[in-house]
């Protein structure tokens, strides 16, 4: 696929944009939560030891970035990734922060 210069500029700002949203621990314990599917923001705020509240306002930033998307039943919102290839990136990250540790790990044991 070929892009323009401009076109490939705007794709690096969106992906900045995009890995700001996730720059919070909270966040990316809720993406984890919804890979096994969607999720009601009572029931995430109740499994990651949350408060509603800040559970809303963590789902309000996601929701913005295009990160999930809400189904309302009812007076409840169900919350759930709108690509699950985000958990798969996140899953690669995660990976690359456990090799980085068992490779300092290693080191460490070797001095």
């Amino acid at each position: 696929m070929i892009v323009s210069a401009d076109e490939r500029t705007q794709i690096f700002r969106l992906q900045a944009e995009l890995c700001k949203s996730l720059a919070d621990p909270k966040r990316l314990m809720i993406i984890h939560a919804l890979r096994e599917g969607e999720r009601s923001v009572s029931k995430l705020a109740e499994g990651l030891g949350l408060k509603q509240s800040n559970a809303s306002q963590h789902l309000a930033v996601m929701r913005k970035a295009g990160i999930i998307t809400p189904r309302r039943v009812g007076s409840t919102v169900y919350y759930s990734l709108v690509n699950p290839k985000i958990a798969e990136a996140c899953d690669l990250v995660r990976g690359v922060l456990a090799d980085q540790i068992q490779r300092n790990q290693s080191l460490a044991g070797g001095v």
